[in-house]
């Protein structure tokens, strides 16, 4: 066997490296300044999930959770092994996900004042205290996204996104890297966290009664999220898109997949100021990207079935997105949010509704060059989390507000 040769680190004389310190600094200047603007950021979200058709003829309910609002994206995927002793697999994922919500928007909201005891203090803290408010019983894997704009580089607002997980759900975040005029490209990728490396058995936040586990203790839980979370902060830049979604989704499609489907969906932007994506196209992308997941489980001409990263033909299994995008936080965001801790209605009031208030309205209503024939503004809508649709899947989305904007 040939020996293997010896790679020397070679130095770097003092010319060569200041010409480079100086071209560095040009590339960062370039960046900064097309992309940063030292403004406070949120979520532009929608999210879709769909019990898997091959699921649902043995009458299996989805036990999947989503979350989309402006400063906390999030999914939950249930244990549904956990009908089997009785339980309603989805009741912890939705309540976890619902907790994290309003303890997210009571601490993150822009320019708010918040007690010192109830200050943001990580996804960790975050987690930890939505689970210890939590009741329902079950077993769930996470994934949350936070925006944080708290951070500050040399004295300058630098939102950051903090990605925590537990178990096999991932997130993958898109940016277009070379100028606001290019392609998509992924800058960062979560890993799955699994036992032994099996794909039935991904490290999960629980509680449970003796009919599962006599020996569980809560303490257990709390070790986990401690832990067991996998914590990650990325900067984050207004055009920043997120996709979150279950093992369902990861498990059948190739990063570069999921990359085309949003750049198909998302076109290269025109010259000029940002202007952020209809939420309707977001919502497309979340639908399709559920519906390829699916597809990689069904055979070809020839019994043939596509390639994923488990191998042919993937797997059959519940399939749950979100898709984010990084946008200002504005004015009318903080309008409508002021409402919504007014009334208590933290998940009923999620629209700005297509009012102008005060002659201020959400920037994805100003959107004068949406095609209608491919952003089908009719079927835009949300008064709840989730709505089931006829087909299986559910959007975020509602009826009764059609035609309506969505702040998030």
């Amino acid at each position: 066997m040939a020996q293997m040769q010896n790679s020397p680190t070679f130095l770097v004389g003092s010319e060569q490296q200041r010409h480079i310190l100086d071209d560095f600094q040009k590339r960062d200047q370039h960046f900064t300044e097309e992309y940063s603007k030292n403004k406070p950021l949120c979520f532009s979200a929608r999210a879709y999930q769909k019990t898997h058709p091959g699921k649902m003829k043995h009458g299996h309910k989805d036990a999947d959770a989503t979350l989309a609002s402006p400063m906390l994206l999030g999914v939950a995927d249930g244990v549904s092994q956990l009908e089997e002793f009785g339980m309603d697999a989805s009741e912890l994922p939705k309540e976890l996900l619902k907790v994290c919500e309003e303890l997210a928007m009571n601490q993150l909201i822009p320019d708010r004042p918040v007690n010192p005891q109830d200050a943001y203090r990580g996804p960790v803290s975050l987690l930890k205290e939505a689970y210890e408010e939590t009741e329902s019983l079950g077993s769930t894997t996470v994934l949350l996204a936070v925006l944080d704009n708290s951070t500050r580089i040399h004295g300058k607002l630098h939102p950051m996104v903090a990605v925590l997980t537990i178990g096999d759900c991932e997130l993958l975040m898109l940016r277009r890297l070379n100028g606001r005029q290019s392609q998509l490209q992924a800058v960062f990728h979560t890993e799955m966290q699994r036992i032994d490396g099996h794909v039935q058995t991904p490290l999960q936040l629980a509680r449970v009664d003796d009919r599962v586990d006599p020996d569980f203790d809560e303490a257990l839980a709390l070790e986990v999220i401690e832990r067991g979370s996998a914590v990650h902060c990325v900067s984050a830049y207004e055009g920043d898109i997120l996709v979150l979604g279950s093992d369902g989704v990861f498990d059948n499609l190739f990063l570069d997949e999921i990359v085309d489907i949003c750049n198909e969906a998302l076109a290269v932007p025109k010259p000029g100021a940002f202007t952020p994506s209809h939420p309707q196209i977001l919502s497309q992308i979340a639908k399709r990207i559920v519906e390829e997941s699916h597809a990689k489980s069904l055979a070809g001409r020839g019994g043939y079935l596509p390639d994923t990263p488990i191998g042919r033909g993937g797997k059959m299994d519940d399939t749950s997105v979100v898709v984010g995008e990084v946008v200002e936080w504005t004015e009318a965001h903080s309008k409508v949010w002021a409402q919504v801790r007014k009334q208590r209605q933290w998940r009923n009031m999620v629209t700005c509704g297509g009012m102008n208030m005060d002659n201020i309205t959400c920037r994805s209503c100003q959107r004068p060059d949406v095609d209608t024939d491919e952003v089908d503004l009719t079927r835009h809508s949300r008064t709840s989390r989730t709505e089931s649709n006829p087909q299986g899947g559910t959007d975020s989305g509602d009826e009764e507000d059609e035609k309506k904007c969505t702040i998030q």
